[in-house]
């Protein structure tokens, strides 16, 4: 018992440059959101969105779309994200987007789609005019937590798209036809007035060569 204390003494003094040290953030990923404000994103509408707790708050208030979307444009780019849904209303996180100047009305940009609902293929790709590109397999459209936060995996690399969510993969496209590269990432409220979502520990890691 005394060699046992002695050594717990030993460690306790030991200088904190000689203990295991955590290892260091990759330098490659970035923090989209400081859980304090909504610094480097840019809201787009009427809808409202907030910091709350640390996370991005969106809320539905006047029926029509709103958006919340990043400063800088990503080409190529792997990104974490986690959300809850706090109601029915569909929303999604697009990427490649751009927007009519003083509008919500999207001109360009992909989704992956995010809806607490069974069957609204949350993780599949939509958009680009083309409305559906791809969803997940019907034996995948339970994986959501409806209720509870989620975590997103999402990958871009010129036309391959592929989301994981709570580490199941739910699409893995090449997409033979592409109409957007680069633009925008918007976290979106549909319209309706149901939208109700949470945001949080959002990581991006840019692959873009431009």
């Amino acid at each position: 018992m005394r060699i046992s204390f002695i050594l717990l003494l030993a460690v306790l003094a030991a200088p904190a440059q000689d203990r295991a040290k955590p290892p260091a953030p990759n330098p490659g990923w970035v923090s989209l959101f400081s859980g304090k404000d909504l610094t480097g994103w840019v809201k787009v509408g009427n809808e409202k969105w907030e910091v709350e707790n640390g996370e991005i708050h969106g809320e539905g208030i006047t029926k029509e779309y709103g958006y919340l979307r990043t400063e800088k444009k990503y080409k190529d780019f792997v990104m974490t994200i986690r959300f809850k849904c706090e109601a029915d209303g569909n929303s999604g996180v697009f990427f490649h987007s751009d927007f009519a100047p003083g509008t919500t009305r999207i001109t360009q940009g992909l989704q992956f789609e995010i809806d607490r609902q069974v069957n609204r293929h949350t993780g599949g790709v939509y958009g680009d005019g083309r409305q559906w590109i791809v969803w997940p397999a019907p034996e995948n459209e339970m994986v959501i937590r409806p209720y509870d936060w989620n975590d997103f995996h999402l990958t871009v690399i010129d036309n391959r798209y592929i989301s994981r969510l709570n580490g199941v993969t739910m699409v893995d496209f090449t997409d033979p036809t592409p109409r957007s590269f680069d633009g925008y990432i918007s976290l979106q409220l549909h319209s309706g007035g149901l939208g109700n979502m949470r945001f949080k520990d959002i990581f991006i890691r840019d692959m873009s060569k431009r």
